[in-house]
């Protein structure tokens, strides 16, 4: 399922911004990039719509994520649903990759793929409950198999 869900971020990339954007071909913002994503790994929950993310309640995003069928976890994978405070007030979702995170930029004004750990202060992580589960009781060498680049000495993040 991860692996499916970096396939459609990475898919989306390129896509113009569009705020409360839920379709690749109209525009997509960072829920709906979320969403897109998701739904491609099997999420079958509902997108939240009359969000704020702008001065937003964290913890009530992250009670939404999780009453979606997400379970918060520790370590970082790639296909993981992301929130971050990327500026004063401002909550903002991405998804893991292979060395990055993909998001949609409101000042690019495009979905993008940026390489490296997300540069704001993350405040919680999660995964699809099937895919935590499934994951952790594989070889850890599984979570590298859609990153051929990375090895689990070598991950970057």
């Amino acid at each position: 399922m991860s692996a499916r869900i970096v396939a459609a971020a990475r898919g989306a990339v390129g896509t113009p911004f569009r705020l409360h954007g839920r379709e690749p071909a109209t525009g997509l913002d960072c829920v709906g990039l979320a969403a897109w994503a998701l739904k491609a790994g099997g999420f079958a929950g509902a997108v939240p719509s009359g969000y704020r993310l702008r001065g937003g309640d964290a913890a009530r995003v992250a009670a939404l994520v999780e009453a979606g069928g997400m379970v918060r976890v520790a370590d970082a994978r790639p296909g993981d649903l992301v929130l971050a405070v990327s500026g004063a007030g401002q909550l903002h979702l991405a998804v893991a990759t292979c060395g990055g995170f993909v998001h949609a930029d409101a000042m690019l004004r495009k979905v993008v793929e940026r390489p490296g750990a997300v540069p704001w202060p993350v405040i919680g992580r999660w995964r699809l409950r099937s895919d935590s589960g499934a994951l952790t009781q594989t070889l850890p060498s599984h979570r590298f198999a859609m990153c051929p680049s990375l090895s689990p000495e070598g991950e970057r993040g």
